[in-house]
């Protein structure tokens, strides 16, 4: 417990930019076995341990750790870390580590957090190579839920009524399952061939799934409540917002959602628009969180010819994380601060040339803990771009099944879940962003187990 004092913490190693930049595989090489056992080593065990207080999910960081670095016992850690969280594989490699479990590890003052982040793969990837997988219920108990959509609250939410014994029926609209960890976080941050091993592991367990679905359309609402004893939404927020500025929707202008999920379902080789091209474009990125960096990341990957971030903060109030940050810029991405776009400028033929952009400057006041945008007067410049990117954010994009079946959706369009994620309609729960807002994954996860357990409470399991 005072291995801190001579082990300092490392990083886990990254290809290098040159070579990371040609392709879409993942950035970050998994600590070696004698790295990941002495970084374990470096917790503490807190008697309030602050890791597991900050993680949504309340994994339990310590515990886990101490498997690792005390008892070398790689089994206990994985079954541990598999059992608060419903892909550990997963979170280690999205989660923004620096704002939650090591943000708040007690050595981040002074000697530097514990690399949670890469212990938790490291774990995971050396118990799946061993041939241990999580573990599901055997024997079926006579209930069955329906879950509308594939993301992370859904994955979720399956993966825990499996656990008891639930059968599941997941309706996707994608071709593939895994919702935004498919087709919205590019494989540079996580390898598809990931997601798609946890969604093997829920059909073995016996979860069926139905792709290429539209609740509605292909199946009605009304017959799923008639399958099934109970449904969950896990639909998210599809619906990326824009600057509610002049020409937005010109040739040339995309939202986030769709240049991510476009690029990575001709990396499937799927159907997508060849028109959505930014190889030898001038590319500029609306916006200053991971799926900005996202984006400047994958243009680069795609050939632009320059990739700009604009964005109307400073560095310091910059929302995404920090190693996303750091990465874009490594690979070639440029940023300005404290600018907003006032207009997109078009040519004679509507197409994209460039963006009218105004300065700003922060304020002293405070507005939940942030300060507050305001335009320097006379300090508009021109931002040449032949291609722009939406990167504002999401916002629901809410079917027509959920106002014909009296799913009750507030002003923003989120859908109203009491303490318990059970909507308006009886039987019927949600979790995720298309009940609380755009959030991170482990945010979802989280919905996604709280519904779960709850529903097994409302049908007496």
């Amino acid at each position: 417990m005072q291995n801190f004092l001579t082990i300092d913490r490392i990083e886990p190693q990254k290809r290098s930019q040159l070579e990371r930049t040609k392709d879409y595989k993942e950035i970050y090489e998994l600590l070696q076995k004698n790295d990941m056992k002495e970084q374990a080593s470096r917790c503490i065990q807190c008697g309030n341990p602050f890791c597991h207080n900050k993680c949504p999910l309340h994994n339990l960081i310590p515990f886990w750790l101490k498997a690792v670095g005390s008892k070398c016992d790689m089994d206990l850690a994985f079954a541990l870390s598999n059992e608060t969280n419903p892909f550990p594989e997963i979170t280690g490699r999205v989660c923004p580590q620096e704002r939650l479990c090591e943000g708040d590890c007690s050595l981040s003052d002074g000697y530097k957090a514990v690399t949670i982040g890469a212990i938790e793969i490291a774990i995971s990837e050396d118990g799946i190579r061993n041939g241990l997988k999580p573990r599901f219920a055997q024997k079926k108990v006579g209930k069955s839920v329906a879950v509308i959509g594939s993301g992370p609250a859904s994955i979720a939410t399956a993966t825990y009524l499996l656990r008891a014994g639930v059968d599941v029926s997941m309706y996707e609209k994608q071709n593939r399952a895994g919702g935004l960890l498919t087709y919205g976080i590019p494989g540079f941050k996580i390898e598809k061939e990931i997601v798609a091993r946890r969604i093997e592991w829920l059909k073995e367990a016996g979860m069926e799934l139905k792709t290429g679905i539209k609740i509605g359309e292909d199946i009605s609402f009304s017959e799923l409540t008639n399958l099934h004893n109970a449904i969950f939404l896990g639909i998210g927020a599809e619906q990326s917002n824009k600057a509610n500025i002049i020409n937005e929707n010109a040739k040339g202008t995309i939202t986030a959602i769709d240049f991510l999920r476009n690029i990575q379902k001709k990396q499937f080789k799927e159907n997508f628009d060849n028109s959505i091209d930014v190889a030898n474009k001038n590319v500029a990125v609306i916006g200053g969180g991971d799926t900005a960096m996202d984006c400047l990341r994958t243009a680069i990957r795609e050939g632009a010819k320059s990739v700009t971030c604009l964005y109307r903060r400073d560095k310091f109030n910059m929302p995404g994380s920090k190693k996303e940050f750091k990465n874009a810029l490594d690979e070639g991405a440029t940023f300005v601060y404290n600018a907003v776009p006032k207009d997109i400028i078009i040519n004679s033929e509507g197409s994209v040339i460039g963006i009218n952009m105004q300065k700003t400057i922060m304020s002293n006041a405070t507005i939940g803990g942030r300060q507050s945008v305001e335009i320097v007067k006379g300090g508009d410049f021109k931002v040449d771009a032949d291609v722009v990117i939406f990167a504002l954010g999401f916002s629901p994009d809410n079917p027509m099944f959920l106002s014909e079946n009296g799913i009750e959706v507030n002003n923003r369009g989120v859908i109203v879940v009491d303490s318990k994620h059970r909507t308006s309609k009886a039987g019927v729960y949600a979790g995720g962003d298309c009940a609380r807002g755009t959030a991170l994954v482990v945010n979802a996860a989280a919905d996604g187990k709280a519904a779960a357990l709850q529903i097994l409470r409302d049908l007496s399991l």
